[in-house]
C-alpha cells in the first residue's frame, strides 16, 4: 500500500507559544513518527506577507519557528522541513491555477468576506478598502501548497476547511481541462483537539495579547503564569479544575495519572498561589531541555539554513518533475515538444506498419512457393521471354474466368508472376 501525504504550514508572523506546541505542533511531530504516511511540514513565508509587512518580523519568525520544531525533536530524516519560499515551483504553480479559478470562488473566502462585512459595518463606500489581492487570492498559493506534493490530507481547523474545499475545486478544474495531474486532498479536522486557554481564560492567540512564549525564560514563564486570571476562591475551599485555566494547562502537559494527583489538589482546596508555582515547575522542568537546545539553535543560524536547504532539495526532487508535467499539460513546453499522445501514436503506427510489413512478406513467400514450379519451367524454357508471356496470358485468361474469393486469389498470383517476371516482360 503507497504512502500517504500528509501536509501542514505554519505561517511566520510571530513566536510560537504554548497555544501552538500543544495544538498543533506536538501532534504534527508524533504524526510524522507513523511510518503509514510522508509528512510535509513547510515555513509559510509567502503568507505572512498577506498581513506582515516588517520584514525583521518575518525573517525572525522563520528563524524561530524552524529553531522550535527541531528543537521539540522533529526527525527531518524521516520528514520533508522547508522553508515555502525555497521551492520555486510554488509561485509558478500559484499563477496557473489562478487562471483556472473562478473570482467568484474566491469571493466566498471567509478572509475576504470578513473584510467586506467590516468595511460595511464601518460605513465605508469602498466595501474593498484594505483589502490587498494577496488577502483576496491566497486561498489559491495555499492550493498550490498543497496540490505542489499532491498531498491527500490537511489536517486544519473547522475555519480552514473552505480553503481545501476550493483546493479540491481548483485541482478538479485542472484535471478536468487539461491533464489528470493533481490529487484531490482531504481536510483533516481533529474533533478532539482540546481549547488552549491563555493568561486571560480566552483561547490562547497573539490577536487577545494572553500568550506564553513557548521558550521563554524560566523568569519570565513564573511571571507570566502568575497573570494568570483565577478566581476568589481562598485556600482550602475547593475548586473547580475542568474551569481553571491553570489546570488544563497542567493537563495538557501531563500524564494521566499526574492530571488526577492534580485534580485531587484542587477538589481539597489547594491555594491559588501553590496552584500556580506547581505549574511552573512542571512545565519549566518540561521545557527546560528542548528550551536550551532551542537557544542553541537560534545562536547557529547557519545549522538552522543548512537543514532548511537539505529539505527543499528533498521537496523539489517531488515539485520539480511535477511543475514540468503541469506546464507541458498547460501549453507551456519547447516548440520542439512532441505530446505524449502524438508520441504514443507514431510509435503506434510504427509498430503497425512492421506488423503489416511483415504480414505480406509472408504472403508473398507463400504464394511464390505455390508459383515455384511454374517459374523454373520459364527459367528452364529455351525462350524465356515467350514462356513468361504464355504464363502471363494463361493466368490473366483464368482470372478473367473466376469470380469473387477465387479470382482475387488468382489475381494475386498473376500480379506475383509479373513482379517476378519484369524483366523478361520488357
Amino acid at each position: 500500500m503507497s504512502k500517504k501525504t500528509v501536509l501542514t504550514g505554519i505561517t511566520t508572523t510571530g513566536t510560537p507559544h504554548v497555544g501552538n506546541y500543544l495544538g498543533a505542533i506536538k501532534p504534527a511531530i508524533d504524526a510524522s513518527t507513523n511510518p503509514d504516511f510522508s509528512s510535509f511540514y513547510f515555513l509559510a513565508d509567502y503568507h505572512a506577507l498577506i498581513k506582515c509587512h516588517d520584514p525583521e518580523r518575518v525573517a525572525r519568525s522563520s528563524r524561530e519557528i524552524a529553531a522550535t520544531w527541531l528543537a521539540l525533536g522533529l526527525d527531518t530524516d524521516k520528514t520533508t522541513f522547508y522553508r515555502q519560499s525555497d521551492i520555486h515551483e510554488i509561485p509558478e504553480l500559484t499563477w496557473i491555477l489562478t487562471c483556472m479559478c473562478s473570482k467568484g470562488l474566491m469571493n466566498r473566502a471567509h478572509a475576504y468576506k470578513a473584510s467586506v462585512d467590516a468595511n460595511r459595518d464601518a460605513g465605508k463606500q469602498d466595501l474593498d478598502d484594505g483589502v490587498t489581492m494577496g488577502l483576496f487570492s491566497y486561498p489559491i498559493l495555499m492550493a498550490a501548497d498543497i496540490l505542489m506534493f499532491n498531498a491527500d490530507i490537511i489536517p486544519v481547523g473547522k475555519d480552514q476547511i473552505q480553503h481545501i474545499e476550493m483546493a479540491r475545486d481548483v485541482a478538479g478544474r485542472f484535471n478536468h481541462t487539461y491533464e489528470q495531474l493533481f490529487t484531490l486532498p482531504e481536510a483533516l479536522v481533529d474533533e478532539q483537539t482540546q481549547l488552549i486557554p491563555g493568561l486571560d481564560g480566552r483561547k490562547m492567540s497573539k490577536s487577545y495579547d494572553n500568550t506564553i512564549p513557548l521558550f521563554c525564560s524560566a523568569d519570565e514563564l513564573r511571571k507570566l503564569i502568575n497573570q494568570i486570571v483565577t478566581d476568589t476562591k481562598a485556600p482550602g475551599e475547593p475548586k473547580d479544575p475542568d474551569n481553571s485555566t491553570l489546570f488544563q494547562l497542567y493537563s495538557c502537559f501531563a500524564e494521566e495519572a499526574e492530571q488526577q494527583q492534580m485534580r485531587d489538589k484542587f477538589l481539597n482546596g489547594i491555594g491559588w498561589g501553590d496552584a500556580k508555582k506547581e505549574l511552573f515547575e512542571f512545565m519549566d522542568a518540561k521545557l527546560s531541555a528542548p528550551r536550551a537546545l532551542y537557544n542553541e539553535l537560534m545562536a547557529s543560524p547557519a545549522d538552522v539554513e543548512a537543514i532548511l536547504e537539505k529539505g527543499a532539495a528533498k521537496a523539489r526532487e517531488t515539485s520539480a518533475p511535477l511543475l514540468e508535467k503541469v506546464r507541458i499539460a498547460a501549453g507551456i513546453r519547447p516548440l520542439t515538444h512532441v505530446a505524449t499522445a502524438a508520441k504514443e501514436e507514431k510509435k503506434k503506427k510504427e509498430v503497425s506498419e512492421e506488423a503489416l510489413a511483415r504480414a505480406e512478406a509472408g504472403r508473398r513467400r507463400a504464394i511464390l512457393m505455390q508459383l515455384k514450379p511454374q517459374l523454373d519451367e520459364v527459367q528452364a524454357a529455351d525462350d524465356k521471354s515467350a514462356a513468361a508471356q504464355a504464363l502471363i496470358s494463361s493466368k490473366e485468361e483464368e482470372v478473367a474466368g473466376l469470380k469473387k474469393k477465387a479470382k482475387q486469389k488468382a489475381q494475386n498470383e498473376l500480379d506475383l508472376l509479373r513482379e517476378e517476371l519484369a524483366d523478361l516482360l520488357a
